[in-house]
This record gives C-alpha cells, structure tokens and sequence, in this order.
C-alpha cells in the first residue's frame, strides 16, 4: 500500500473514531500516556477543544518515565491535564494479587477520577481500551462498566492496529511507543504487590535497558524474590554477553531480588497471564 493509500485509511478510521467521540461529548478521558489513551485524548480535543480532560492516576505502580511521557503528550495534544494521587495500595485486595487485581486497580482510578468530574462540570468518562482487549483477560473491563465508563475505540471498532495508524496519522510522539503495562503487572499472581516490589522492578528494567538499549523487556518478580528478565528472542544473546550478564546480576541482587534468571522463550505480552487457571478470577457483583 502506498503511503497516500495508507494516510486515507486512516484519514477514515479517524473520521469514524471523531464521530463516535462527537456522539460521547465532553468527557474525562483516562489517560496513561500509551498510545491508545493518547488517540482517545486527541479525539476528544479535536471534537471538543479545551472541554474534555485528560485525568492520569499517579500512584508507584506508575514508572515515572511513564508520568513523564503522559504529561508530555498531554501537551503535545493540547488537552487540560489532572494528575490524581490513587491509594490502590492501600486496599487489601490489591495487594493480595489475585487474577482479579486489574479490577480493583481500575475501580480505584475510576472512583477517584468520579470527583473531577464533578469539579469541571462533566458527566461522562472514557478509556482507552480498543478492540484486541475484548480477547485478553481484562478485569478492569468489569470495573469500567461498573462504573459506566465508555470506550470509544471498541465503539468505533478500531483494533490495535487501527489506532496505531491514526496516531501515525496524527503524527503523535508515542505512535510507536511499545505497551508498558503498570508495573505491578509484574509481579506474579499470589505473590503480595508492595510498593517496594514494583520500585525493584521499575530500577531493574531502567538499568537493564540504560546499559543495553533494549527497549522492549520486562522484568518479572516471582515468588521468593525471583526475577525472571524477558527480552525478544534476538536480544537474549545481548544479555548472555559476559559484560553484561554480571552486571545485570550484581545490580539487581543489590536491589532485592535473590536470584535472577533469564526466560528463554523471550518476551511474551501478559506472560504471567499463563498461570490464570491456577489463581482466583473472581471480582465483585455489580449490585
């Protein structure tokens, strides 16, 4: 496809996402910074400029490379922008970390991001979550709809695919920005997140990619303190290489874990979603 052919198609996946946004209105968009709250927040300014805003929930799960490249976007797209201090932490199922930890992740945030809504004078609420999330397991999909969140990319029928051409189309920074899931969706199932365990993760993968250049990698804490360190499969040799390999072990020993072991199957999105059949799914009934 030609560049032209390929900038009218998604001139008309544009077109289709504006009119859904036009149908929603003004709204609070729940914004992270990744591509597809960034689509969202850019629908939502091209509609209805300088009535929505983008709300980002601030709390250890988030990296702060993460909150600056929200913040930064949110500039860039020119949309009013709150940071919420969300204390998930604090709620016992949470930490506990079972299957169902997404719900009360989002539950937090949604509630929280309720109160701003109130204060400027909106009525509706949105996320970023496209098409391809339908098929994952997503059980913050059941707080949103607890809370009567919309999602426009789903009503507008874009996929992942869909919205990474528009943010192209767009010219937005994070176009190509890989998916940086929160941190604490590093931790396995059924091993407590702590705000000390994700702050070990969060330095582990800054060192990890600072002296390899690695971008896409994640750094999973298993039981017993067990970092298991995923890379794409052409970059494994990059992290056996003997100058790198002990550096990675001494840094993350002296960061906590007790011992660090590299997965050979390279990185794999939601790898510790394969454990789901073993840990508890169950989320609250809407009543």
């Amino acid at each position: 496809m030609y560049e032209s052919e390929e900038s009218m198609a998604a001139a008309e996946i544009a077109e289709r996402l504006l009119f859904t946004m036009r149908e929603i209105g003004p709204c609070a968009v729940a914004f992270s910074g990744g591509v597809d709250s960034a689509v969202v927040a850019r629908a939502a300014q091209e509609t209805f400029p300088g009535e929505s805003v983008a709300v980002t929930a601030v709390s250890a799960s988030l990296g702060s490379d993460e909150l600056s490249t929200a913040e930064s976007e949110a500039t860039q797209i020119g949309i009013p922008h709150r940071l919420i201090r969300t204390a998930e932490f604090d709620r016992p199922e949470y930490r506990a970390n079972a299957g169902n930890r997404c719900f009360y992740c989002k539950d937090t945030l949604y509630t929280a991001a309720e109160s701003i809504l109130q204060e400027v004078g909106l009525t509706v609420m949105v996320n970023g979550a496209n098409l391809d999330d339908r098929g994952d397991h997503r059980p913050g999909m059941k707080a949103a709809d607890a809370h009567q969140v919309r999602s426009p990319l789903i009503e507008a029928s874009l996929t992942k695919a869909d919205v990474r051409a528009v943010a192209r189309f767009w010219s937005l920074s994070v176009a190509e920005k890989p998916a940086s899931p929160c941190l604490s969706s590093r931790v396995a199932y059924g091993v407590e997140v702590t705000e000390g365990r994700v702050r070990m993760i969060e330095s582990a993968e800054r060192f990890i990619r600072t002296l390899t250049g690695i971008e896409v990698l994640r750094v999973r804490l298993e039981e017993g303190e067990l970092a298991r360190i995923e890379v794409p499969v052409e970059s494994v040799g990059n992290l056996m290489k003997a100058e790198s390999r002990g550096k990675i072990v001494e840094e993350l020993l002296k960061l906590g874990f007790r011992q660090v072991t590299l997965d050979l199957q390279g990185f794999r999105s939601g790898s510790l979603n394969e454990a789901l059949p073993f840990v508890s799914l169950d989320v609250p009934s809407e009543s």
